[in-house]
């Protein structure tokens, strides 16, 4: 789960991250009066919504009077804002967040992330601020430092002087510096983080370490226990099907193919999804049922997929564990009469009761390809939509 900015500033403050004053803004009317709350002469219009490169895009503005405020803030609440993150298709903007200026003197980049390879929290950090960590990794990847964190004892003080000394930071603000990671690291632990993001995080010219821009994203499987984070979801933000096939406990994410895929596992969807594309057709979906379908449960699977207009045809590919081969076929007779399927559907089925599953589905009545294996689905279902 992401939030966005003004939201990750508000998390990281609780941990001693400094922030510069800003304040949330819904309509060009509130950025004003927001600007005015904050003071100064200087203040910066953000575009919030959840994905990087919104300066680039034209999301982010300096305002150096409160006219230009009420300009920028009309112009960029309701803009379609396109990003390397976004897609073409971009993101509406429905908010934006006003922030005072700062005399910057140097950019940086922190970040607190698991490394799969050590199978521990790293903690991240560049000279380079203000870039994509990509490119920085690319083109320069001796500006990046990492330093690995002991679960047991977390980041240590040392630690975070020598990542703030590697970077370039001069002794004036390393104990600053080792205050900001101390805390960026705490918040990302207390509130079961996947990654914490500081780019950039800055060193004003009066010596001041600031983050300045913030990106948070959480393990989903963790918001049980994280009820402050959980109010943070903007639904704005996120895929309205994705939404829907939460509530039905499904595992959905969608794709800009033309396949329908419903299937069991996460693995197998992840093949799924693979083979499709090895046979010159592409996936409209990652759908997992998971291993205890029902005929309900079935029935909203498929009614998700056909929401999406770019599908012509649906693959479901299950593999009977603790999942019985019947119940799907019952479960997927019952959805594509409910739903007046009218595309392709391609079915195979493997496992616990298959035989019983596989006549149930011939002796339907409808019109249901049957496939003997998973290469023969997807050839199947990609000659059926052509």
């Amino acid at each position: 789960m992401n939030i966005h900015e003004y939201q990750a500033k508000e998390v990281l403050r609780d941990f001693g991250v400094a922030t510069l004053k800003g304040k949330l803004a819904l309509t060009p009317e509130e950025a004003v009066a927001a600007a005015k709350e904050i003071g100064g002469t200087v203040w910066v219009v953000k575009a919030q919504i959840h994905a990087g490169g919104r300066g680039k895009g034209g999301g982010v503005k300096v305002a150096k009077s409160l006219d230009e405020v009420r300009d920028y803030a009309t112009k960029i609440l309701g803009m379609t804002l396109v990003t390397h993150q976004t897609g073409p298709e971009g993101k509406k903007v429905h908010k934006v967040f006003i922030e005072q200026g700062c005399n910057i003197a140097k950019e940086y980049y922190v970040a607190c992330l698991i490394d799969r390879e050590t199978g521990r929290v790293a903690m991240m950090a560049s000279s380079e601020g203000g870039m994509d960590i990509e490119e920085v990794a690319e083109h320069n990847p001796n500006a990046i430092v990492k330093v690995d964190i002991d679960p047991v004892t977390g980041l240590g003080a040392w630690q975070a002087r020598e990542l703030a000394f590697k970077i370039g930071m001069g002794p004036e603000v390393v104990n600053k510096a080792v205050k900001f990671m101390m805390g960026l690291y705490e918040a990302f632990i207390k509130h079961d983080c996947s990654i914490a993001e500081i780019n950039p995080l800055v060193v004003t010219k009066e010596n001041d370490v600031i983050c300045l821009d913030a990106k948070m994203n959480f393990d989903s499987n963790s918001l049980y226990r994280q009820p402050r984070i959980l109010e943070m979801r903007d639904l704005n933000e996120e895929e309205a099907t994705e939404i829907e096939a939460s509530k039905f406990d499904l595992a959905f994410i969608k794709l800009d193919g033309n396949i329908g895929c419903l299937v069991n596992g996460a693995g197998l969807a992840m093949a799924t999804l693979d083979i499709i594309k090895l046979h010159g057709a592409a996936p409209a979906n990652f759908l997992d049922v998971g291993g205890g379908a029902n005929k309900e449960k079935v029935t909203n699977a498929f009614k998700i997929i056909l929401k999406d207009k770019n599908v012509k045809g649906i693959l479901v590919n299950i593999f009977g564990g603790i999942m019985k081969c019947d119940v799907i076929a019952e479960g997927v007779i019952a959805a594509s009469k409910e739903v007046g399927l009218k595309v392709p559907l391609v079915v195979r089925l493997e496992g616990t009761n298959v035989e019983l599953g596989k006549k149930i589905l011939a002796d339907s009545g409808l019109n249901i390809i049957a496939a003997n294996d998973l290469t023969d689905a997807a050839k199947k279902i990609t000659a059926a939509i052509k």
